[in-house]
Parts: C-alpha cells; sequence; structure tokens
C-alpha cells in the first residue's frame, strides 16, 4: 500500500465517522464535523500526493496529525463514554490516522533513501 491509498483511507473514515456521530447523536452539534473538515481537506490533497508532490504531501501529513493528536487528546473522555458505537467511531478515526501516519514516515523515508543513492 501506498501512502496515497492510506490518506484516502483515513479521509473516508473522517468523513463516515463524522456523519455517523452526526447522525446517531441527539445534541446534532457541528463540532463532530471538524474531522469531516480535515478529511475533506485530505481529499484535496490525494492527487498530490498521489504524485508525490512535496508540498502537498506535507500539508496532507499536517492535517492528519492534528487529527491524530486532537484525536489522541479526546481518549480519557471517549473510553469513558458507555456508548459502543462512539467508541468504535472514535477507535476508527485513530486508527486510521495513525495507519496513515505511518505509511506517510515510509515514504519519506524510502523518498530519501531513494534521493540518497542516486
Amino acid at each position: 500500500m501506498k501512502a496515497h491509498t492510506a490518506s484516502l483511507l483515513n479521509a473516508i473514515a473522517l468523513i463516515l465517522c463524522s456523519a455517523w456521530g452526526y447522525l446517531a447523536s441527539d445534541l446534532n452539534s457541528l463540532t463532530g464535523f471538524m474531522q469531516a473538515a480535515i478529511g475533506f481537506g485530505l481529499l484535496l490533497c490525494y492527487q498530490g500526493v498521489k504524485k508525490e508532490n512535496k508540498v502537498i504531501a506535507h500539508i496532507a501529513v499536517t492535517l492528519t496529525v492534528i487529527t491524530f493528536v486532537a484525536l489522541f487528546l479526546r481518549l480519557p473522555s471517549i473510553l469513558n463514554a458507555d456508548d459502543f458505537a462512539r467508541i468504535a467511531r472514535f477507535i476508527i478515526m485513530e486508527f486510521t490516522a495513525a495507519f496513515a501516519l505511518a505509511y506517510f514516515v515510509k515514504s519519506f523515508r524510502d523518498a530519501r533513501t531513494a534521493r540518497d543513492n542516486e
């Protein structure tokens, strides 16, 4: 799997889980769409990441790091919730963000290795 595929998977998971959370919640708060907004940002970066554009790839990594950290900071409150669906959405979003970050790091290391071997 390549970084652009992992980023696309992360974007789709963020959008779908945000929509699921909004529809399942009684509060209907718009703050649940912050992760969806980041997901749409990642979708906009998809072609640039696929074409290995360094600037766009770094923007996508920044959005992914922001997502990962924001979700990680909410970890204690999410795990104390009695709502299994909420915990599942959180785990899906956190896992896909970590997965995408791992592939971004791998792609950056591979690019550096290829550049150093030239």
